[in-house]
C-alpha cells in the first residue's frame, strides 16, 4: 500500500514492454490504474501502450520489481513478454536532454522514435541497430537511442530488423511525441 509518510515521493515514469501490442496481452489501462493505485500515488496513464506515471517513496529498482511481480498475477499475460522500465525525472529528463539537436523538428518529414533500454547499455545495442543511410539516422545515448527516418522513404528503413536480434527484448520503444508528452506530464 503506498503510503503518506514523511518521505517525499519521486516522480516516475512507467514504460511497459509488451502489453497491447498486436492484440496480445491485453490490459486496459483503467484496470492498470487501479491495480497500481493500491500500491502506489497519483496514478495517471498516457496512450493504451504502458506509459505510466507515478509517485512512490520506493527506489525505482523497487517499483519495477513491483509492478513486474504483480502484472501477471492480476491481468492475463504472457509473462515472458513483459518487462518494466522504471526512470524518476532526472533520468527521464537526461533521456529528452540527449536527443539530437533538431530531433522531433520535422513531423512531416520524418518519423521519430526512441528505444529505451532494459537493462543494457548503449554499447550492448548499437551494433545491433542496422541503417539505410539514405533513409535512417540513429544516435545512441546514455538511456536510449534515437532514430528518425524519412517518412516518404519508410519501407526502405533497416531499422526493423532490429526485432530479430538478441538485444531486440531488452527494448522498448516509444515515438517522439509520446516521449515529450511523458516529459510534460512528469512536470505538470
Amino acid at each position: 500500500m503506498w503510503s503518506h509518510g514523511a518521505a517525499e515521493p519521486m516522480r516516475y515514469v512507467v514504460l511497459l514492454r509488451g502489453i497491447n501490442v498486436g492484440g496480445r496481452n491485453k490490459v486496459a489501462m483503467r484496470a492498470l490504474r487501479e491495480h497500481l493505485d493500491d500500491h502506489f500515488g497519483n496514478v495517471r496513464t498516457y496512450i493504451q501502450t504502458g506509459n505510466v506515471l507515478l509517485e512512490s517513496e520506493r527506489p525505482a529498482t523497487e517499483v519495477a520489481a513491483h509492478i513486474e511481480q504483480s502484472l501477471p498475477s492480476r491481468f492475463e499475460l504472457d509473462s515472458e513478454l513483459i518487462r518494466v522500465l522504471v526512470l524518476d525525472s532526472a533520468a527521464f529528463g537526461s533521456v529528452l536532454d540527449q536527443a539530437p539537436p533538431g530531433f522531433g523538428s520535422e513531423p512531416e518529414r520524418y518519423r521519430y522514435d526512441v528505444g529505451f533500454y532494459l537493462g543494457v547499455a548503449a554499447a550492448d545495442v548499437e551494433p545491433h541497430i542496422p541503417v539505410n543511410p539514405e533513409v535512417d539516422d540513429v544516435s545512441c545515448g546514455d538511456l536510449a537511442f534515437y532514430h528518425r527516418r524519412v517518412t516518404a522513404l519508410a519501407s526502405r528503413s533497416r531499422v526493423s530488423k532490429i526485432i530479430g536480434t538478441p538485444v531486440y527484448a531488452a527494448l522498448t520503444i516509444r515515438n517522439w511525441r509520446t516521449v515529450t508528452a511523458l516529459g510534460q506530464m512528469l512536470e505538470a
